[in-house]
This record gives C-alpha cells, structure tokens and sequence, in this order.
C-alpha cells in the first residue's frame, strides 16, 4: 500500500511539474486572417498540438481562418477585449498599436535569416513585445511570412537602375512609400485583395510580397519577373489577450509560451523549405527569377539609408538605436 501511494504521490508530482494537474479546462480561439495556404497555419496547428500534450488535454484551441473572426484591426479589438484569445499578424499591423513596432518596415533591416532569427528571439525582439502590454496584448513569439521580393512585367531587375520608372503597389504606410520613392519607382498604395486586378489590367506594373505569398496568389498569370532582393523581413506575431492572461495560472501561461516557442521553430523551417518549392512552380509557370549581385545590394542600402533617418524619429530613436546596435554587434 506504501508502494502504491509513494507511485501515486510521483506520478502526481510529475504531472505538477509538466503544469497538467494546475491546467484547467479552457478552450482557446486562435485568428488568422489569411486562408489555409498561409505560411502561419503550420505553425498554429503545431501550437494547438503543443498546447493539448503539455495540458494533458485540458487547454484546447480552436482554429479560425480566413478573416471568420473579422479583420486584422477587428480581431486586435477583440484581443484587446478579451473576445479572442490569441490571433498571429503582421508586426506592421500592431505598430497601430506600438509604434515601436514599425521597425520592422525598415528596408534592408535585416541581411539574413541568422539576424533576423536572433533579434526577434533575443532582448530586443521581447522588449519590442513588451510595448504591447500596456495596451491590453501579450506578445508570446515571433513566427515569420517571409523575405519580400519584387515582381514586375516590364523587365528584370538585376541593378539598382532597373527599378526606375516603375510602378509598384506597396502596402499603405508611409514607410513603405517612401522606400519606393528613394528608389526612383512610383510607389501606388493599394490593399491586397485589388492587387491580381491592378496588376491583370496593367494600372501597376509591378508588386512585392513574399516567395509564399506570390505563388498562391498565381502571379506568375499577370508577372513575367521576380527578383530576389529580400529588401524587407516580416515577422508574424503570435498575440495573447492581456485580460485572459492574467486569469490564467502560472502553469496555464508556461504552456502557452512554451507552445509558442516551439511552434516557432517548426512553422519558420516550414516557411523556408516552401520557399524553393514555390520558387520553382514560378519558374515552371514562366516567371524569370533574377537575383541582385552583392555589389547592387549595397548600393541598395545606401539609398535607402534617408528613409530609415526620416523614420527613426515617429519609431522612436532609443528603440532604433537599440536594435543597431544589436545587429551591429553580430555582425563584427
């Protein structure tokens, strides 16, 4: 009997310590405005998997694609109310909320995946997150939709000279305007659903988005030319609602931060290894892919240099000076 009790009194401790007996019956509704297709969906079902093993099947979420909970504005609101518990989104969009956050707009911000990977996981990337707190939403990881590349119909662009002239749809920010306009194109502010129309009936000429974004979306049917410029890096963060949170136990927000770390992992692997797959159904379906030598690169950069002096200013000159210097330090 002392055996068995000693068995049991164990198997209940280990059970404290994995926080499955401290975990209550709760059921999450995690948002995504984008379809099954979406670089993140990987990495919320991967979150969802996680979160039930690590709760013994006591915490549940629930998927919500497609904009079915409202748009990205609508769904920050209700993360903010307490309506939606968790939701993952461009780090452009929360900079509404933090305006801190647009630092990720930066051009040429990042050089590779190891800088980016190491910002966003380390110091600078949590106290980015903790500007969000004081306006109702947790910042649990970073997960990721990719290096953004050009697409035009014109021609390749394979120096700096060749994006002159040309009209390119940007997102509406005047960051990412004005980074158009450095470079001597015509930058036309555009929402995404208008993009195909706009591009099919030739009032732009040209695009930019990520590899993933780009082939499910079919432009290669209105693009000729994609070039690797990896000109922008976008960080998809994955958000908590502060009012749930703090009704939640230790245990209970170990799980999820930990959840989303780890899905972190799976979903930025999974993003990359789409990316040459998807690079060659463009190839396949007619697109000319070209890539900027590094000599281009640079001169890139340098022209680009005003745009983020113009901007450090509203992004708030102690957090851009922080994160350079971060990424200066990693790259002695």
């Amino acid at each position: 009997m002392k055996r068995l009790m000693l068995k049991s009194l164990v198997a209940a401790v280990a059970l404290a310590v994995c926080g499955v007996v401290s975990a209550q019956e709760r059921t999450f509704k995690f948002a995504l405005n984008g379809p099954e297709g979406h670089p993140a969906v990987a990495g919320m079902k991967k979150f969802a998997e996680a979160v039930a093993a690590k709760s013994g099947g006591k915490m549940k979420v629930n998927l919500f694609l497609n904009g079915t909970l409202g748009s990205d504005q609508a769904i920050v609101s209700s993360i903010q109310g307490g309506t939606v518990e968790i939701a993952v989104m461009n780090t452009g969009i929360l900079a509404s909320v933090a305006k801190e956050l647009a630092i990720f707009d930066f051009p040429f911000l990042f050089a590779n995946e190891k800088e980016s990977d190491a910002l966003v996981d380390g110091p600078e990337g949590k106290k980015l997150h903790a500007k969000l707190e004081e306006k109702g939403i947790i910042g649990l990881s970073y997960w990721e939709l990719g290096y953004r590349q050009m697409t035009n119909s014109k021609r390749a662009i394979v120096k700096v000279e060749d994006i002159d002239g040309l009209k390119l749809r940007v997102i509406p920010s005047p960051i990412n305007v004005a980074w158009v306009k450095a470079l001597g194109a015509n930058p036309t502010p555009m929402p995404f659903p208008e993009v195909y129309g706009g591009l099919e009936q030739r009032a732009i000429d040209g695009q930019e988005n990520p590899v993933s974004v780009i082939a499910a979306n079919k432009f290669w049917e209105v693009q000729k030319y994609i070039t690797l410029t990896n000109h922008q890096y976008n960080p998809q963060s994955v958000i908590f609602s502060k009012k749930v949170w703090d009704t939640l136990s230790p245990a209970e927000k170990k799980i999820l931060d930990d959840s989303a770390d780890e899905a972190a992992k799976g979903q930025r692997a999974a993003a990359r290894a789409a990316v040459a797959t998807n690079l060659d159904l463009l190839k396949k379906n007619g697109m000319t892919v070209s890539e900027l030598p590094p000599a281009e690169v640079a001169k890139l950069r340098e022209k680009l240099k005003p745009v983020i002096a113009q901007f450090s200013v509203s992004v708030g000159e102690t957090t851009v000076n922080e994160v350079m210097t971060e990424l200066a330090k990693m790259r002695k």
